[in-house]
């Protein structure tokens, strides 16, 4: 069948769009790359795979959008097509359309701003927490004039394209010649959906040439389907006994002792050489975005953290300690429950089994303590309440704290200094009722649109990050001043460390240095201060913490204890939401979805040498034993505190 000419038919209002969606993808493309120009490490063929894989994008993109409007133009007969009515509709949602794609590349600016990426997980998150985001946005960028802008620029171009609109409107043609265009454009996105998908754009060693080479609005319909991923369908996998074995001889630390020594179950029995345990008080302060290349004691001339620097003096520090992921859940993840991150989004936001499990808190509460999760923001935030009341902690959030104790408030939450009298008069509360606490404290101000309260610091607050980082270190030292004053400050143990580092995108899909954060664990009457160079990460501070106290306790974690490392022990896990990595000195192994292995050669530096490697190298075996165990006991509720304490109960002399 002969298909008639566009021209001439209503679908020409398709063609007129597909042009200006085509142009509007490819100038954010080419804006987004000459932003990212230093990193994305350009080539003739670099930026010709780019344009054209990002070419592929756009039109599948818009295939999926066609199928509403081509039924639509299919079904509207021509005395409807041709009233009023449908005239007034085509030309506002022609409008909205244009103003829409403009919005978009702004969004992606932003967004690629902040992030690095395309949208993907996090941009879908953010549409569920509209409240913090939206004041973040209004709070961090000219809002009305941006509008405003968008709204002269849309209605300049729909002026243009408005002769072109009229024309398709005064077209009428036959319900079979309708048909026969539609059906062809029905074709598209069956064929996109046959050859189109996520992994098209991993064509590059570079991530931020992967990246530019997306299209946005189609990542973020595909974060929507791929918000978590099956590890045996997506990942390489060894077989399950073998990554059993060698799971439980990774954790098990001499004096460990299985419970059950089943498939994936690596549920033992700690006991400490020191008989006595240690009943200290524990505040647990974890900081928004605190790179360590922000910190004067890992070499920054910036001046930005005397009161942090001070700090490292007097505590023992870990100075190559590094987060698992590059999101706040995925550091609350990994230190709460001491397991590696799993493909897709955190445990923590994944509804029906985020909570129940094994946990520091319980563990702390399982031993007398006042357990308490303390929040600068709103708990409902990326389901936070949810996950810490169901896993053994109280919570206090901005909405529990009275309005006339909250001093400053922006998008994300109170002023880290009302936060720490918070945290402070918690701490007050427990001590007078004779209790042993632990709180995990979570921080906001050192985050977008980088507000506190003024007269605090020499930098004008809303500047830059450069203000935010030294007005958090500003609340640390007003922070250590106050308690100081306090009786139970003797027998406290403060510990400091980031949920992540203010930037994870580099060139390579995990870049090392992006991950690195800073660790201090300060109590001057119990702790010597001192340096730990022995690498880690975040899965293993509540494992070290609880070795700090010789506490006897059942453990389901999969985090070690620092200090007790010897080489060849030493390992981090970190990950982004596809690639999983295990590093270890001058090599880092990464697990990608279509089971791609891959190994950096010395991923120390910003260039290191890739290779492919197979499932049986060294590295790498280590690599999948972890992910692969983490993912099966997960999926298996094998981590869950119930099941856990009905087998055997924590109080019971099994561990004393």
């Amino acid at each position: 069948m002969r298909l008639p000419d566009l021209k001439q038919s209503r679908f020409y209002l398709l063609w007129i769009m597909f042009v200006m969606a085509m142009a509007f993808f490819a100038i954010t493309r080419t804006i987004l790359l000459v932003y990212s120009l230093d990193y994305a490490d350009l080539s003739i063929a670099a930026i010709l795979r780019i344009y054209g894989i990002g070419g592929i994008y756009d039109v599948a993109f818009y295939a999926y959008a066609l199928v509403p409007v081509s039924l639509y133009l299919l079904l509207v007969p021509n005395r409807l097509w041709s009233s009023v009515a449908n005239r007034v509709m085509i030309h506002l949602v022609c409008f909205a359309t244009i103003y829409g794609l403009l919005f978009i590349a702004v969004a992606e600016y932003i967004f690629w701003d902040e992030f690095q990426a395309r949208f993907n997980f996090i941009s879908v998150d953010y549409l569920v927490y509209r409240q913090e985001v939206t004041d973040n946005i209004v709070e961090s960028y000219p809002i009305a004039l941006i509008f405003s802008a968008l709204f002269t620029l849309a209605s300049v171009i729909y002026v243009k394209l408005t002769p072109y609109l009229e024309r398709s409107i005064q077209q009428h043609e036959t319900f079979r010649s309708r048909m026969s265009i539609t059906a062809a454009l029905l074709l598209l996105p069956v064929f996109a959906s046959a050859t189109v998908g996520p992994v098209l754009m991993q064509q590059s060693r570079n991530t931020y040439q992967n990246e530019l080479s997306a299209n946005g609005p189609y990542q973020f319909f595909s974060a929507f389907r791929h918000n978590q991923l099956d590890y045996y369908q997506f990942y390489a996998t060894i077989d399950d006994e073998d990554a059993s074995a060698s799971l439980q001889a990774e954790v098990l630390a001499p004096g460990d002792r299985l419970i059950n020594p089943g498939l994936f179950n690596i549920r033992r029995i700690i006991t400490p050489a020191d008989a006595e345990e240690k009943r200290l008080n524990i505040m647990l302060v974890m900081v928004e975005s605190l790179s360590a290349k922000y910190l004067g004691v890992f070499g920054n001339q910036d001046g930005l953290t005397p009161n942090i620097d001070k700090l490292a003096e007097q505590s023992l520090l870990f100075t190559r300690f590094y987060a698992t992921g590059n999101r706040t859940t995925r550091g609350l993840e990994a230190v709460t429950l001491s397991v590696p991150p799993t493909p897709g989004r955190s445990i923590v936001k994944r509804l029906g089994h985020e909570t129940n499990m094994w946990s520091l808190g319980e563990v702390f509460q399982s031993k007398g303590y006042q357990t308490a999760f303390i929040y600068g923001g709103r708990g409902y935030f990326d389901n936070m309440n949810a996950f810490f009341s169901g896993n053994g902690y109280d919570v206090i959030d901005q909405s529990s704290v009275p309005a006339d104790e909250i001093g400053f408030v922006n998008a994300w939450g109170m002023a880290d200094e009302d936060l720490y009298k918070k945290a402070i008069s918690a701490a007050d509360k427990s001590y007078q009722q004779g209790a042993p606490f632990f709180f995990h404290i979570m921080t906001t101000s050192n985050h977008r649109p980088y507000t506190y309260p003024a007269g605090r610091i020499d930098i004008l607050s809303g500047s830059n990050r450069a203000g935010a980082v030294k007005y958090t270190d500003w609340a640390i030292g007003d922070f250590l001043a106050r308690v100081k004053r306090k009786a139970w400050f003797k027998d406290t143990v403060f510990v400091f460390v980031a949920d992540h580092t203010a930037g994870g995108a580099g060139r390579t899909a995990l870049p090392l240095k992006r991950y690195h954060i800073p660790l201090l664990v300060y109590s001057p009457a119990h702790i010597k201060p001192g340096k730990i160079e022995k690498i880690a990460s975040q899965i293993d501070l509540g494992p070290t913490l609880l070795a700090m106290l010789n506490m006897r306790y059942v453990s389901n974690f999969f985090g070690k204890n620092i200090l007790n490392m010897v080489p060849g022990e030493e390992r981090a896990l970190i990950a982004n939401y596809q690639h999983l990595g295990l590093y270890t000195a001058g090599l880092m192994s990464v697990s990608s979805s279509q089971r791609k292995l891959t190994q950096q050669i010395n991923p120390e530096s910003d260039n290191p040498v890739i290779k492919e490697v197979g499932a049986d190298d060294p590295g790498m075996h280590k690599n999948l034993a972890y992910y692969q165990g983490a993912s099966y006991i997960y999926s298996h509720h094998l981590n869950d505190w119930a099941s856990e304490k009905q087998a055997v109960p924590v109080s019971s002399s099994t561990i004393r």
